[in-house]
């Protein structure tokens, strides 16, 4: 059953952020952080006490988001005297440039920003040429001067795509699942001669991505074969030969919502355990 929701009116807050620096989403005593800059101005414009804010995936810190979402309830004697249209240009006035609130509007039925989400995807960018280094681009664009072969990376791609185990790529936490579906994962040069992962997947255990990009790099780079990062996904363990790339570079771009009546549902779906089913094939499957 859906968690019931705390009485008052559910917002969806749409926003972007240079994470350059902040500790990352999740408030941390002492740290700057995303979470508290937004619970902070959501206080201030709506002259309230603060407000928990859920969001659809916590970002590390270092890492941007053009796409981010996230909910809160407001009380609903708080909405009747406020122009929730002008919220996000009053949330943004008050927010530190670093962040921007894009779009605040009520949220549909069975709306949660964390468990209703059916996808979430980066971008990570690396610079591996000096003719491409832009400076006005360092905060979200990895300078790395090694040439790399974007299409024996693109090689190594489709192998890992599907429901996985990717515990060789994410960090141990005691009674988490590294169990995931990756939805996409495309490797390109774009018009300005970057190198860009696309990497897109119904959720993502915590450095996931970035470990994803560096075995990709490490291929690139003419260390490893393109078969290398599937074998490594495989053995279920994490190897030092794995590097985590920095997380300048990662960029949170889009998250994806099904059709408002399935938002209770996916919800409902999402705080199940994940489990590899017995029959699931190394392409992926429907298990949980």
């Amino acid at each position: 059953m859906t968690e019931s929701r705390r009485e008052g009116t559910r917002l969806r807050v749409d926003l972007r952020f240079d994470g350059t620096a902040f500790a990352g989403w999740a408030v941390q005593p002492g740290l700057r952080t995303i979470q508290d800059e937004i619970e902070r101005a959501l206080a201030t414009v709506l002259r309230l006490p603060p407000l928990r804010v859920t969001v659809a995936g916590r970002t590390d810190a270092g890492v941007h988001a053009r796409g981010q979402v996230a909910h809160v309830d407001v009380p609903a004697d708080t909405l009747q005297a406020l122009d929730v249209e002008r919220l996000a240009g009053r949330l943004t006035g008050v927010l530190p440039d670093d962040i921007a609130v894009t779009s605040v509007r009520l949220a549909e039925p069975g709306f949660d920003a964390r468990f209703s989400a059916i996808w979430r995807r980066y971008a990570y960018r690396i610079a591996d040429h000096p003719g491409v280094v832009d400076p006005l681009r360092r905060h979200d664009v990895l300078r790395r001067l090694r040439p790399l072969d974007h299409e024996a990376m693109a090689a190594a791609c489709p192998a890992l795509l599907g429901l996985r185990d990717f515990a060789a790529f994410c960090k141990n936490r005691p009674g988490a699942t590294a169990i995931r579906t990756l939805q996409r994962l495309d490797c390109a040069r774009n018009c300005d001669g970057l190198v860009v992962v696309d990497v897109q997947a119904d959720a993502f255990c915590h450095s996931m991505v970035r470990s994803i990009v560096g075995a990709l790099v490490a291929v690139g780079e003419g260390r490893y074969p393109s078969t290398w990062p599937a074998l490594i996904q495989a053995g279920g363990r994490r190897v030092p030969e794995v590097t985590v790339m920095p997380a300048t570079g990662l960029t949170l771009e889009a998250v994806g919502y099904p059709e408002p009546p399935e938002l209770a549902a996916q919800a409902d779906r999402a705080r199940a355990l994940r489990v590899l089913s017995p029959d699931a094939t190394t392409g992926g499957g429907a298990g949980r």
